[in-house]
């Protein structure tokens, strides 16, 4: 190669580099220093996913509840893990996320496909499957936990999907058990209003948050905040809300729980 020819190619390369550093330098700074937001952009979520973005508001909810990376956490009743997998994004490979998966759900060979498929993408995470109603996750093993709209089931009963009738006071002490010193459980439901906890579930699968502020009380935990983020007054929780008419569209409380230290 001639002088001038390997001069050029020298400054090619040169060029080359420094727009890499450019680009990606920056881009990693700013997923470390916000890895929510960049696990909710990360590019491998699937559609059907990132289509519930907007009424779950996952960057903002995870920062509220104060998700970091290297955190020992749980998607509890993880369902299709729509939680999970973003939770495995944000605490990377120092961390782990065990989805908590009731053993009645979820068995047939489509949904073992897409969890296998998950966890290929999000590989800090693992489902851990139990009996609904005998949750006894590891003692003082979660840094951090959440659940979304599914604490409501823990007071229903249904034959078709074979839930037995389960006690909520034992799931969240034995919950309490699980969480570390200082650690943080989120709860999201939708909000209800009734004296009859068990028929309000199994009619609207709705659940007075008073009934969840007094259940995690009773175990031992404190109410350290409280969000409007996924309110909505529109609802005026007397439908179902699986009705067409509210369904992704449903008031919900936001509540973070902590074990004290």
């Amino acid at each position: 190669m001639k002088p001038l020819a390997a001069l050029a190619a020298l400054s090619l390369m040169s060029l080359g580099a420094c727009a890499t550093m450019e680009t990606g330098e920056p881009l990693a700074r700013e997923a470390a220093a916000d890895p929510i937001a960049a696990a909710v952009a990360s590019p491998d979520r699937p559609e059907a996913a990132r289509a519930l973005d907007a009424s779950r508001k996952p960057v903002e909810t995870l920062r509220f509840l104060g998700l970091r990376p290297g955190m020992a956490a749980a998607d509890l009743l993880t369902g299709t893990g729509y939680w999970a997998e973003i939770m495995g994004h944000v605490v990377g490979p120092k961390g782990e996320v065990v989805a908590y998966q009731p053993a009645q759900f979820y068995t047939d060979d489509k949904s073992k496909a897409a969890w296998a498929e998950l966890v290929a993408r999000s590989p800090a995470v693992r489902e851990a499957r139990y009996p609904f109603d005998a949750f006894a996750p590891p003692a003082r093993s979660l840094d951090f936990a959440l659940i979304n709209l599914s604490y409501h089931d823990l007071y229903w009963t249904s034959e078709q999907y074979k839930i037995p009738r389960t006690d909520p006071d034992a799931y969240v002490r034995a919950l309490y058990a699980a969480m570390k010193p200082g650690g943080v459980v989120g709860v999201i439901d939708h909000v209800g209003h009734g004296s009859d906890t068990r028929a309000l579930v199994d009619k609207l699968h709705r659940i007075d948050p008073a009934v969840v502020r007094a259940d995690f009380a009773r175990a031992g935990f404190r109410l350290a905040g409280q969000s409007d983020l996924l309110a909505n007054p529109a609802d005026d929780h007397t439908v179902n809300v699986f009705d067409p008419s509210i369904r992704g569209r449903t008031d919900r409380f936001l509540y973070k729980f902590v074990k004290p230290r």
